[in-house]
């Protein structure tokens, strides 16, 4: 004899029952089978709406009890021939005469009793079962309906009624001992205390209907069938790739449902685990897929973990005191006082100090738990011997389950290494005698992320999921964009990281994918975005709380800039083409560089000097690597390289200026560069990087432009510039006539920063640069004489946009 349940989905309509009596039919033919059925989808949501309607004596109760009957009605007419109808539709409108008397009486009574709310609710699988009952012997199978109130015997506990196994499995053995039917139909959910009076299982207590007949008669197997394909390794709701978990013991079957794995109701397991009956959850959907067994041994995979699950909306309540230490039953009276009151303990950890004991509970009992445990330490509350209860809501348990985690070392630790990569502040931690799972208490903010990240780090091997947020998509922004597109496959097949843009703003929008964006339409998308601000940017990107996120600042904004540190503490790291944030006061550029540490994220600035070029690396390796600093000299900029290579006095200066900024090479305001002003932030840059604290009034500058040229619009840059054009030409004269190249060089020795216009003979390492090309010369005590030099193009969106990119990538290493 096998059973089998059907769950609410799976009843939910006319269509998806015709789907049950298919996999019936199969079934029968086989052997004897008994099938519990919960209510139709939806419909104890239903009444126990109308109830609490009516007992507050608001006659919408009424309307809701309307769609109660009429969606009864529609199943018998869409699911029953005409001819066949008459006797289930009068059954249907008696129960529903019954349904509404009560809720009359709720109405009128104003109060709604436990017994009175499992009374009502029990009309639900007495309903959905007759119903199908029906649909059956239409179909010329020959069922049995039976009544499980008159074999199911528990207590009085409604609501969560508790099972008198001795009596129900007597009552269910003589019942199916002396039927002659094959075929059998009950409710689920439903029973009765000894004096007949309807109670219930608690929600999703079909399940464990089915689960106590199965025990009862020693079934071949138990099947579950639902809307998914088996026990999964996270829940589908919040992991995209999750994984079937072919099998499963019934040990870890108990821990994920625990746990809060929906798949299956927890006591489902006790009642067929010491007749170690398998237990199938199937796909009422897809009624060929395999599914999961639950069964006494699984077999062993190539992870300690076998699943993730999670429980929302927890509250932790400790209580704390030094009067506490070493005195025998405190916790005694803490878990009486919460028994007393039917509050059930979900989690619990307690200090090896015995100063303190945290419990987690359901946040719905808070309220009633921090009375009663206040209550019960009235004295010494009082006495100050302990602090009153110490409620925290807002919580939620995620837990890691396997049986083979106790022979792996490193579990525990590799699950804390990921949630604190991603920002997830662990409250409370506890593990199981059997080291069968680790469970933690989080925010309920961080449960998707917390789930997500756990299960890359243990069943993901394939690859590593990395969302971007970019901000700024001007010149460089754009060629970002192209080469991410370019790159994505390549990434993935050869770094195993699958990278999604899910965020991209300029100063008027911000288009935001949870999925990724399509980078080959970007554009068009980024156009019909919502308006957004900065600011408003920034938030959504920390209320996503995605894990592995990266934030890239391809902007010269102050407001961007001045935002890293929010970034940093939720561990996103930070991607900087943006200088302002780095070149700004010595106090925030040394504050990001710490919360990057202790957030343990990464703060990458690579193209703040010299676009594409690996300069601040190769200063990072000298100094990691032991190598001392003793000077640095540089052209640090491609703009003003580019124009003194060009400046020949055929063309004016200002033509030259003007040629630099339609190629790409100048700032949007040519001024900046001229001033020599971004040269003193990468050198300052270099120097902070090296480990001096240099402001940006440290750094002389030797500026070569006439005063009125700074002034007024860019427009007015121009014009000034051709008047001093004589003055331009003289300096270029003067180098010229001794052999000499004009170059911007910044210098970094004994301290002392200085940028401005040299000389560069023929014999100076800086004298063969040419065209837009940078170049940083590191003398160390490694490299005395012969500096280390790093040479390249140090201006262009091209590659600028390669150094973002690669800083992504060094981001992606966390």
């Amino acid at each position: 004899m096998q059973v089998i349940k059907f769950g609410g989905s799976s009843v939910a309509s006319a269509e998806n029952i015709n789907k049950v009596i298919n996999i019936v039919k199969n079934k029968s033919t086989t052997s004897k089978v008994v099938i519990v059925v919960s209510a139709l989808g939806g419909i104890t949501d239903l009444l126990l709406a109308s109830a609490h309607l009516a007992s507050t004596n608001n006659d919408v109760y009424k309307t809701s009890l309307q769609e109660i009957e009429a969606r009864h009605l529609t199943t018998v007419k869409d699911l029953i021939p005409v001819t066949k109808q008459s006797a289930v539709l009068s059954l249907v409108k008696k129960m529903c005469n019954e349904i509404e008397d009560i809720c009359n009486g709720i109405f009128l009574l104003g109060e709604l009793s436990a017994r009175t709310k499992d009374k009502i609710v029990s009309y639900g699988e007495l309903l959905s079962s007759q119903i199908i009952a029906a649909k059956l012997l239409s179909e010329n199978l020959e069922v049995e309906w039976k009544d499980a109130r008159e074999i199911i015997i528990t207590d009085s506990n409604f609501g969560a009624a508790l099972v008198d196994f001795s009596k129900t499995n007597s009552a269910i053995q003589n019942y199916f001992s002396t039927s002659t039917s094959s075929l059998f139909i009950l409710p689920g959910f439903i029973a009765s205390n000894e004096m007949g009076i309807a109670t219930t299982l608690g929600r999703g207590g079909s399940d464990y209907t089915a689960a106590i007949i199965a025990g009862a008669i020693n079934a071949n197997n138990l099947e579950i069938w639902t809307d998914v394909s088996g026990m999964m390794t996270a829940d589908p709701r919040i992991v995209s790739n999750i994984k079937l978990i072919p099998e499963i013991s019934y040990q870890e079957a108990m821990e994920l449902s625990h746990f809060g794995a929906k798949v299956i109701y927890p006591p489902t397991i006790q009642p067929v685990m010491s007749k170690n009956i398998p237990v199938w959850i199937k796909n009422t959907f897809a009624p060929n897929d395999v599914g999961t067994v639950i069964q006494k041994d699984s077999y062993k995979n190539d992870s300690a973990i076998r699943g993730i699950s999670s429980i929302n909306k927890i509250s932790l309540i400790s209580l704390e005191g030094s009067g506490m230490v070493g005195i025998p039953g405190f916790s005694k009276r803490l878990f009486e006082a919460l028994a007393n009151q039917k509050i059930n303990v979900i989690l619990i950890t307690q200090s090896s100090s015995e100063h303190s004991i945290s419990v987690g509970i359901e946040t719905t009992f808070v309220d009633e738990a921090k009375h009663c445990i206040d209550t019960a330490f009235a004295y010494e509350i009082e006495t100050k011997k302990v602090e009153p209860l110490i409620v925290e809501k807002d919580l939620a348990i995620v837990a890691v389950v396997g049986d083979n985690m106790k022979n792996h070392t490193g579990i525990a630790g590799k699950m804390f290494s990921a949630l604190g990569k991603n920002a997830i502040n662990i409250r409370a931690i506890a593990q199981g005698s059997s080291e069968r799972n680790i469970s933690c208490v989080i925010s309920l903010n961080d449960v998707a992320k917390a789930v997500n990240v756990l299960h890359e780090s243990f069943f993901e091997t394939a690859y590593k999921q990395v969302h971007l947020f970019i901000t700024g998509v001007g010149n460089v922004g754009k060629k970002l964009l192209t080469q991410l597109n370019q790159q994505l496959e390549f990434l993935k097949k050869h770094n195993r990281l699958q990278i999604k843009v899910v965020g991209i703003a300029n100063s008027k929008a911000a288009l935001i994918i949870d999925e990724g964006i399509d980078l080959t339409n970007w554009e068009n998308l980024l156009k019909a975005a919502p308006s957004s601000t900065i600011e408003s940017y920034i938030e959504i990107i920390l209320a996503k709380n995605l894990r592995n996120s990266i934030f890239i600042d391809v902007t010269a904004n102050e407001t961007v800039a001045f935002s890293y540190k929010k970034l940093l503490e939720k561990s996103i790291a930070v991607v900087a083409c943006n200088k302002i944030a780095c070149s700004s006061d010595y106090k925030y550029y040394g504050q990001l560089k710490n919360l990057a540490q202790e957030f343990n994220t990464k703060f990458l600035f690579e193209t703040n000097v010299g676009a594409g070029l690996p300069i601040i690396g190769t200063l990072n390796d000298l100094i990691n690597s032991g190598d001392s600093i003793n000077k640095i000299q540089a052209v640090l900029s491609g703009t003003l390289n580019f124009v003194f290579n060009n400046y020949d006095g055929t063309k004016t200066f200002a033509e030259v200026v003007k040629q630099a900024q339609n190629e790409g090479y100048t700032e949007p305001d040519p001024r900046l560069d001229l001033s020599g002003k971004d040269v003193m932030r990468k050198i300052m840059i270099l120097a902070r990087e090296s480990g001096l604290k240099l402001e940006m009034n440290d750094i002389a500058n030797n500026a070569f432009m006439p005063a009125s040229c700074m002034e007024g619009s860019v427009e007015n840059f121009y014009v000034e510039m051709e008047k001093h054009e004589t003055h331009f030409n003289t300096m270029y004269l003067d180098a010229a006539n001794k052999g000499n190249k004009l170059k911007f060089v910044a210098s970094l020795e004994n301290g002392k920063a200085t940028v401005g216009l040299q000389h560069i003979n023929p014999t100076h390492n800086l004298f063969h640069l040419y065209g837009k090309d940078n170049i940083v010369l590191f003398y160390t005590n490694r490299y005395p004489e012969q500096p280390l030099a790093v040479k390249g193009a140090g201006a262009g969106a091209d590659v600028t946009a390669s150094g973002v990119f690669a800083d992504i990538i060094r981001a992606t290493n966390n």
